[in-house]
């Protein structure tokens, strides 16, 4: 039979103690102090992030127009000059990748406005919850920019990998 002290069992419980998972503090007691400094700072961001959006969105509709009138415009340069290498691409090729490149770049446009019109509202009505949901678009924002940085810096390098497999197999 297995006979255990109880100094040891008290000595026991007060080492587990230290391995349980406390309570996190409630967040009634967690603030956050909020400036006149650093509302001006989010106010006078959110003036430049609507006017960045507006301009966003000015460019995807300009792009839009792009992919539509881009066919007509390869077409007449190859009937007037003979071919160019983006005669040799169909147009609805053409068409889709410009739709594409504005609609990628319409989502991070529409998270900045977002974040700007969410970001006034809390500066200037003093609203805690817009002030959340303002700073949980810029983390969209920026989430999507980084993605799509590591996107395109991926294919640079898959690229780059394969002119220089290309090349070697050239030589």
């Amino acid at each position: 039979m297995f006979r255990v002290s109880k100094k040891y069992l008290k000595i026991n419980t007060i080492l587990m103690e230290d391995f349980e998972e406390k309570e996190p503090l409630e967040a009634e007691n967690e603030t956050l102090i909020v400036t006149e400094d650093i509302r001006s700072y989010i106010y006078e961001t959110a003036k430049w992030a609507k006017f960045l959006s507006i301009i966003g969105f000015i460019f995807c509709v300009l792009i839009i127009i792009f992919a539509f009138f881009m066919p007509a415009v390869i077409s007449s340069m190859t009937t007037m000059g003979g071919q160019t290498p983006l005669s040799q691409v169909a147009p609805a090729a053409i068409t889709v990748t410009y739709l594409l490149i504005a609609l990628i770049y319409f989502y991070p446009s529409l998270m900045l406005f977002k974040y700007a019109t969410a970001a006034q509202k809390a500066v200037l009505f003093l609203d805690q919850l817009s002030l959340g949901v303002a700073m949980s678009k810029m983390k969209s924002f920026f989430k999507f920019w980084g993605v799509l940085t590591i996107v395109v810096l991926s294919f640079y390098i898959v690229g780059i990998l394969f002119a220089v497999v290309a090349s070697i197999g050239v030589s």
